[in-house]
């Protein structure tokens, strides 16, 4: 899958996202990338300060960062349609992250 294709899911997967909750989004860039850091095989990293987080401090900071990791998904996934879904999980689990939802109880909703 080319990295113009794995974008346009990733964008088809943010559009996905009900509205209440992408209009909460505030200051956040998200992008793809080919891998993970090294010595991690991570489908996304969500880095920032969650909006749980935030105070009367939090003021011309530079926008949170949501990566999504082109080539770990599409190793692990052997269809098409694993990598729909996997990028799906993948984007509303680090958007949750933003929120200051925590892997545990991710994983509890089923989005781990």
């Amino acid at each position: 899958m080319s990295f113009e294709e794995f974008e346009d899911l990733v964008a088809q997967a943010l559009e996905r996202v009900p509205v209440e909750l992408a209009r909460m989004v505030d200051n956040v860039v998200i992008v793809v990338e080919e891998n993970s850091p090294p010595g991690d095989e991570l489908f996304g990293l969500y880095e920032g300060v969650p909006l749980t987080s935030r105070d009367s401090t939090y003021v011309a900071a530079m926008p949170d960062r949501i990566s999504i990791y082109r080539r770990p998904i599409l190793r692990a996934c052997r269809t098409r349609d694993e990598v729909v879904t996997q990028v799906v999980i993948t984007v509303v689990h680090e958007i949750a992250h933003h929120f200051g939802i925590d892997d545990h109880r991710l994983h509890e909703l089923g989005w781990g």
